[in-house]
């Protein structure tokens, strides 16, 4: 899910609130964007896939539904407990792209459209025409002063009453948190090695030259490919993938040679949150790099799922959502606390149609996503540390169909695999096949992607309480996560 990379469209959990009212297409015609592989972090469809897939990640290789935006098509077929999972259902997700309609919620990443002496032409176009307008009221402005002073003391300068220079920006203004922040964050140019890519945003994680940022904003340079890293002062670094983790759609990259006097950001606390609470975003929108936007916490623990593009995996989040403005280049960026600290990672956003920039991508309805901080540094920290991400497992394969009465174990796993794995977390604590987990600990479940979602907010070897439902009724059981080390 995310905000820049442009592709595919996300799919609506079952938990998300109304999808708003569709909005009118932009009047400008715009060219469709093309397709990438980023999800649609700020591109437009989801890929199709089978619907069920394992607690712990474990998707089933079966038939997959297809359906629009916001009709999700239905799958019979049981879910298969090996990784990756598969996408879920079609429905925009996130900062748009070229994808249709309303529906899910969360946003389909999707990487920029390539970079054309044209789409560059229409941008700077339209900035020189604001440009003339502007320049063209100041002049009538100053003829006006200028007559008007001809005609008494002679003097044709205006003064300020006070000089920029003068103007007090405190540590906890939002100038003074970007003034501070800025210098740490950079803009993300990747390219596979068929030359296609796109743009995203990261973030110092670490003196050593570690960069947070999302997988699908890195996706394309994995394999070979080509990785840079442009700091606000026009410093540009090459760089490489140190891990990626698709399932939770976090990745670390270093700069090559980094410098020795990086300042990572101070990471905050993502459970301390509170709705009402003040956020600043900093990102690449379309390509403006070093653009900051300002907003509040939405709501917390929003169950979100997006898809990279490939048509194969899917990534689950339990997501800050925030109404600051995110659009296509934001992903990857750093979600910041009043006080300057980073509480998330934005990712996605949810939007109702195309436009901006000429690109046919979606922008900003302020529906935006952010992976929690308390996730994402523990990701980075594994991923650092063992290149791999670490995932926590229930060891039960869920169906993702869409539903509001809770997270139901498969009777059947794809290939011949048990539903329930033998030996595993949920065996142990007697969950079997047709069981209905309809609550984590305090958080209640309404589908398979939202228990996924916060066992992911957790680490191997917690221990939650499971609430689940059978003949009629409700248990409650300790369940100790298990752990599966890689997405494949």
């Amino acid at each position: 899910m995310s905000t820049e990379n442009e592709g595919t469209a996300v799919p609506p959990a079952p938990s998300a609130p109304p999808v708003p009212v569709d909005a009118p297409a932009a009047p400008a015609p715009q060219a469709q964007a093309p397709q990438g592989p980023y999800g649609q972090d700020a591109q437009g469809q989801a890929p199709q896939g089978p619907y069920g897939q394992d607690a712990q990640g474990q998707a089933p290789h079966g038939q997959g539904a297809s359906g629009d935006a916001g009709h999700p098509g239905a799958s019979s077929s049981a879910p298969d407990p090996s990784w990756p999972p598969p996408p879920p259902p079609s429905a925009p997700y996130g900062d748009g792209g070229s994808g249709s309609g309303s529906g899910g919620w969360g946003s389909s990443y999707q990487q920029p459209a390539p970079k054309s002496g044209r789409g560059r032409g229409g941008l700077v176009a339209a900035i020189l025409v604001a440009a003339l307008v502007a320049g063209g009221a100041g002049g009538g402005l100053g003829y006006v002063l200028a007559k008007d002073n001809d005609e008494s003391t002679g003097s044709t300068t205006v003064s300020a009453s006070a000089s920029g220079g003068d103007v007090k920006r405190d540590p906890g203004t939002t100038a003074g948190v970007a003034g501070k922040a800025l210098p740490s964050t950079v803009t993300i140019e990747a390219e596979s090695t068929s030359g296609e890519g796109g743009t995203g945003t990261g973030f110092v994680f670490d003196k050593q030259g570690h960069i947070v940022t999302n997988n699908h904003v890195v996706a394309d340079a994995v394999d070979g490919g080509k990785l840079t890293a442009t700091f606000p002062t026009g410093k540009k670094y090459d760089a490489e993938v140190v891990g990626h983790a698709q399932g939770y759609d976090v990745a670390v990259i270093k700069l090559k040679d980094a410098p020795s006097d990086l300042k990572p950001l101070t990471l905050g606390d993502s459970d301390k949150v509170a709705v009402g609470d003040s956020t600043i975003a900093i990102g690449a929108p379309f390509g403006l790099s070093d653009t900051v936007t300002t907003g509040i916490i939405s709501a917390k623990n929003r169950p979100v799922a997006s898809s990279d593009g490939s048509g194969s995996q899917a990534s689950y989040m339990s997501a800050l959502q925030t109404d600051a403005s995110i659009n296509p280049g934001n992903s990857g960026g750093p979600l910041l606390d009043a006080q300057g600290n980073v509480i998330g990672i934005n990712s996605a956003i949810q939007s109702t149609g195309n436009g901006g920039f000429g690109t046919g991508q979606s922008g900003s309805i302020g529906l935006g996503f952010a992976i929690p901080i308390n996730q994402a540094k523990y990701v980075a920290q594994e991923l650092i540390k063992n290149g791999k991400p670490v995932y926590a497992k229930i060891g039960a394969s869920v169906s993702l169909d869409d539903s509001s009465d809770g997270a139901q174990i498969t009777d059947q796993g794809a290939g011949g695999a048990a539903p329930v794995e033998p030996g595993g977390p949920a065996a142990k604590a007697g969950l079997k096949p047709g069981d209905v987990i309809i609550k984590l600990d305090d958080r209640v479940i309404d589908s398979g992607p939202t228990l996924i979602g916060e066992i992911w907010t957790h680490q191997p070897g917690d221990k939650v309480a499971i609430t689940y439902e059978r003949g009629g009724k409700q248990h409650t059981v300790d369940v100790t996560l298990g752990s599966r080390v890689g997405d494949n």
